[in-house]
């Protein structure tokens, strides 16, 4: 054998091993987005393997069936969308999307008073700027008259999950996609989503019992059990999923996961554990409920779980910088597209607002 082959064979050893000895590693990637003064980052981290074992699991209300694995890999953002990075959505765009400046301001508070459909605008935007399909269907004018509608099953993931087109890059993680991230070991769904499963420390590990009475900024707690900050707490997780789950009706109430900074332990005895589901309206936003993107795994990811195990991908991070909301001037939306489609009656859904907020069953109402 040549040195030039035992090279090659010796580099190709070397990449297995390092495979093999990272696997305990959360996988982590960064992908940049914009241009610019409105360039910013979205962190990742890579949520992979069998979880059928844990089907079933009660993961809350509304869903008779409990968890059901999603049945692929895809990330998960490490972090909520901030102030800053829907800020610079927008610049960059040229039209303001959002129809209400956020409640709590701050560059690294997780955006907030943000509707769905304002969240799928979002989302469809880091896909066709990146040269992706969008996750959601929209007709008319974005700004203006803006209509959101479900896929045709032959569009549609999987020919049944009429929300999400099938070729979407990014998107909003679905209910199941959110647990998986935040509570699944690798054998079963966890209670809670810390490390050793224990109960968080309120303001330590995450923000609630009103710890400091607001929303903190992104990764200023403890990292979670697979990557992630804050699935637990801070600000509601708003889900792709509808909480009626045989619903694809456009103004379905959308699922909500993990609880806010004002959540207590008298609030339905944990609403940061994985056995709670809430719900939110789609059509408006809330100063509790933020969101996090999720997307397919990187392709060259992909190949090297061909090899049999994790390798860490980290770049490095991108710098978020500071700015006042609204600092540039932009088209101001027609809000007269808003109420798109006739919105369910309050007694369509077994929902309330709760002491903590954000759209969830009250104690003893079908928690």
């Amino acid at each position: 054998m040549t040195q030039l082959k035992m090279a090659t064979w010796l580099r190709c050893l070397i990449l297995i091993v390092t495979v093999v000895f990272t696997t305990a590693q959360a996988e982590t990637h960064t992908d940049t987005f914009g241009s610019g003064a409105n360039e910013f980052a979205i962190d990742f981290v890579t949520i992979r393997g069998d979880a059928s074992s844990a089907n079933g699991t009660h993961i809350g209300s509304g869903k008779p069936d409990g968890f059901v694995d999603p049945g692929h890999d895809y990330r998960i953002g490490v972090h909520q969308i901030t102030n800053s990075q829907w800020s610079k959505f927008e610049l960059e765009l040229g039209i303001q999307i959002a129809q209400s400046q956020p409640h709590w301001g701050g560059s690294q508070i997780p955006v907030n008073n943000i509707s769905w459909y304002e969240m799928a605008q979002f989302v469809n935007w880091l896909n066709t700027s990146t040269g992706h399909q969008p996750a959601y269907k929209f007709t008319g004018t974005q700004g203006r008259r803006y209509t959101w509608e479900k896929w045709s099953p032959e569009e549609a993931m999987d020919g049944t999950h009429l929300y999400r087109h099938k070729d979407a890059y990014y998107f909003l993680p679905t209910d199941d996609e959110l647990v998986k991230a935040g509570y699944w070991n690798g054998t079963e769904i966890q209670k809670w989503a810390t490390k050793d499963n224990t109960q968080p420390v309120a303001g330590v590990d995450s923000n609630y019992e009103n710890f400091i009475g607001q929303p903190w900024e992104v990764g200023s707690g403890s990292e979670e059990l697979n990557g992630t900050y804050d699935i637990m707490g801070n600000l509601w997780e708003t889900t792709e999923s509808p909480y009626q789950i045989e619903s694809a009706d456009p103004d379905e109430y959308r699922v909500t996961r993990g609880g806010t900074y004002a959540c207590t332990e008298l609030d339905f005895g944990w609403t940061l554990g994985s056995s709670l589901r809430g719900a939110r309206v789609p059509w408006a936003g809330t100063r509790f409920a933020g969101f996090r993107v999720a997307s397919i795994p990187e392709p060259a990811t992909v190949a090297l779980l061909g090899l049999g195990g994790l390798v860490a991908l980290r770049k490095r991070r991108g710098t978020v910088l500071s700015e006042k909301w609204g600092s540039k001037k932009l088209k101001v939306v027609d809000t007269a597209w808003l109420r798109v489609m006739p919105r369910p009656s309050r007694g369509s859904c077994p929902i309330k607002l709760s002491p903590c907020q954000g759209g969830v069953p009250r104690r003893g109402e079908g928690v």
